[in-house]
């Protein structure tokens, strides 16, 4: 999916795919469970903000989460009055699954979502999705904790939300600052493969979303927004925070077991500057190299404890071999998982059998370094066999980058085929006609009164 620029400048991510003349550009829905009270004028107040200030076509779309007040016959009332306005209806509860459902039949190239009671500025809402359409972003969320943002909560509130984005970095290295704010948006054709990955339905669903996208090199964009805390939020704390760190748990394994395949989300949406054939620069070698010398120096040290320990009870060369054995094991595995980005058990078993040979030829090394100094002298010095040992390990190093590089884990991407070939691009690909034909050709969107088309037709 690459797109035609000339040697020397970045290629540009796709833009929106063409879409029938009247489509909404963008869909922001409004996930509800009882707000009676608060829905009306929470959808007038968008809907007036949008047709003031949003230069496309959009859709407001009202998903009822099985509500038992009069919150659908209000919904109806909206949508018949309003032409920009519709509704959905689910029978189970579950923010989340509300926006998997919506997300996943809107035809808007921009999905989007906000809270009820709108404590989000409205004037961010612009800001928000203005990447998505360029373009540029292929998430986009507004951010509480951002310097620049200008909040009113109490400090319970504001406790419990930095601690939450505390526990994200720290468990799951996010590097995104609010995980929870009710204020985000993304690209339909990115939806469409992210969304079967997402397993929670409830309040998690957003942070599961963000995790995954940015595990898989998504570009997320944050805009710092003013929010008022809702005095009267029916939100349980305690209970979401639990499901919360039990959907922190649950994701953390699968993503320490490799059983996510993020494969599917690495390349799908437009080129890369990453993926640019350099001369006589090796593709992904800085960050290699970085992550072989962390794994390096603590496998090192590894090596160096496990032979003090074997050396009380076993001669030189056997304690060499054990620990050179268990510290090359772990090695091989930390290095495909973290230098060389392999994940999932697939060829797990030839890579270590491979790693086996590596540790050959650092076996010859060391155990030669240490019968020639055996043969110096016949009793050296304890700390003596640790300098020859760190001498002889240095040189073995350098030449097991070189085989995990080339022989191990060699990069088999072809220039021309940035997806995998386990990737079925018909699956996901977006603008696909109900004929199984494709629209392929893009346009640049033209600025569209939402009061132009009638909107209600658009399912």
């Amino acid at each position: 999916m690459r797109t035609d620029s000339s040697p020397g400048t970045l290629p540009a991510r796709e833009h929106l795919p063409a879409a029938p003349a009247g489509t909404p550009v963008l869909d922001v829905v409004i996930p509800v469970y009882n707000e009676e009270k608060d829905l009306q004028p929470c959808v007038r107040r968008l809907h007036e903000h949008l047709v003031r200030t949003f230069p496309y076509a959009f859709r407001i779309t009202i998903a009822d989460n099985a509500s038992t007040d009069t919150t659908p016959q209000v919904a109806a009332w909206l949508a018949a009055e309003l032409p920009e306005v519709t509704t959905f209806r689910l029978e189970q509860k579950g923010r989340g699954r509300a926006l998997r459902a919506v997300w996943s039949a809107s035809d808007a190239p921009v999905l989007a979502y906000m809270d009820v009671d709108l404590s989000t500025d409205l004037n961010a809402l612009l800001p928000l999705v203005a990447p998505l359409i360029s373009g540029h972003s292929d998430l986009a969320i507004g951010s509480r904790l951002a310097r620049s943002s200008r909040v009113v909560r109490g400090p319970k509130r504001e406790f419990i939300s930095r601690a939450y984005n505390l526990i994200l970095r720290g468990s799951l290295q996010a590097r995104f600052s609010d995980a929870q704010c009710g204020f985000k948006a993304i690209r339909r054709d990115v939806a469409q493969v992210l969304l079967p990955l997402i397993e929670d339905t409830g309040w998690f669903f957003d942070t599961e979303m963000l995790v995954l996208a940015e595990r898989a090199g998504l570009r997320i964009h944050e805009v710092p927004v003013d929010w008022v805390d809702d005095p009267d939020s029916t939100v349980h704390i305690v209970r979401t925070a639990t499901d919360d760190l039990k959907g922190v748990w649950r994701v953390g394994r699968a993503l320490a077991t490799g059983s996510l395949p993020l494969d599917r989300l690495t390349r799908p949406f437009g080129d890369d500057p990453r993926d640019r054939e350099i001369e006589d620069v090796p593709r992904g070698l800085a960050r290699q190299l970085v992550g072989f010398c962390v794994v390096g120096g603590l496998s090192t040290l590894f090596y160096l404890l496990l032979y003090s320990g074997f050396r009380v009870f076993t001669g030189s060369q056997a304690a060499n071999a054990l620990a050179l054995l268990v510290s090359a094991i772990a090695n091989t595995a930390a290095n495909r998982r973290l230098t060389f980005g392999v994940r999932g058990r697939g060829g797990a078993v030839r890579h270590q059998a491979q790693g086996l040979v590596v540790f050959g030829i650092g076996l010859a090394l060391t155990s030669g370094s240490l019968a020639a100094l055996g043969a110096a002298t016949s009793e050296p010095a304890h700390s003596t066999e640790l300098a020859v040992l760190i001498a002889a390990n240095l040189a073995a190093t350098v030449l097991r980058f070189l085989l995990f590089r080339a022989w191990v884990f060699p990069d088999r991407r072809e220039d021309d085929s940035p997806v995998p070939a386990s990737y079925d691009t018909t699956r996901f690909r977006a603008g696909e006609a109900a004929d199984g034909s494709w629209r392929d050709m893009t346009v640049q969107l033209l600025p569209v009164r939402p009061h132009d088309t009638d909107s209600r037709d658009f399912r």
